[in-house]
């Protein structure tokens, strides 16, 4: 598939930062080098830090945002939107239309015409990792792309996070400590008023060893939408 490199794919920078990297990011030398082997390989991917995927009022339109763990080679990383190309992406935009989080039909491809609904789509680590395993300072590095997005997102009620980097990423981007909002599926937790809720990660081993079954996902997006529609003085009363 023919991938094109678009003007989101840029530095917007805000108080705490520029949103994104640039499509030639050199700040982690090995993601740097996976990548430029991968472009050798692979001319017609994407092959670049991956932008978060946003509604289309942008930033100021996101109330849930899903922060996952990294491109996969032959998904995101392939196609340049989160979570399109693999199987992970199957499971999460299905739950999204069901819930009322997109439009359209997914067709695992940039161009499907998925459109989200007060929804973000991010990574903790915005380029594809060797073995899908980013090390601690690739994800210390990217973190200032999510700090940055966190900033410019106000009217953002609730994360939910695909597996246990993510959610320490997170748990840390917002200056909170790891130990005092534990990683567990379907958990929820509160940082200055913004609900987290943990997930076991939505891919195709979690999947196929039932660690994650399509019910128990659900379950993680159904106490997400419930949290997003109180009303906003019922929700920040009582937290």
């Amino acid at each position: 598939m023919k991938t094109t490199k678009t003007d989101t794919i840029t530095m917007h920078p805000t108080k705490a930062g520029p949103l994104e990297p640039s499509h030639d990011c050199p700040l982690c030398p090995r993601l740097r080098a996976f990548i430029l082997q991968q472009r050798s390989t692979h001319p017609d991917w994407f092959n670049g830090p991956v932008a978060t995927f946003l509604p289309p009022e942008g930033l100021d339109g996101v109330e849930l945002l899903i922060v996952g763990l990294a491109p996969g080679l032959r998904g995101a990383n392939r196609t340049g939107r989160p979570f399109t190309g693999d199987y992970a992406g199957d499971l999460l935009y299905a739950t999204l239309r069901d819930f009322g989080f997109s439009t359209g039909t997914f067709a695992a491809r940039p161009d499907d015409g998925v459109r989200l609904i007060g929804t973000a789509i991010t990574n903790a680590v915005r380029c594809v990792p060797p073995e899908n395993k980013p090390v601690g300072a690739e994800i210390n590095t990217c973190r200032q792309f999510l700090a940055a997005q966190l900033d410019a997102m106000p009217h953002l009620r609730a994360i939910i996070t695909l597996g246990k980097i993510s959610h320490d990423s997170t748990v840390r981007t917002l200056g909170a400590k790891v130990a005092h909002h534990p990683f567990g599926h379907n958990l929820k937790t509160d940082i200055d008023g913004l609900a987290i809720f943990s997930s076991y990660h939505c891919s195709r081993y979690n999947t196929n060893t039932g660690r994650l079954t399509e019910a128990m996902f659900r379950d993680v997006f159904s106490a997400a939408r419930a949290h997003i529609r109180r009303p906003r003085t019922a929700n920040t009363a009582g937290e």
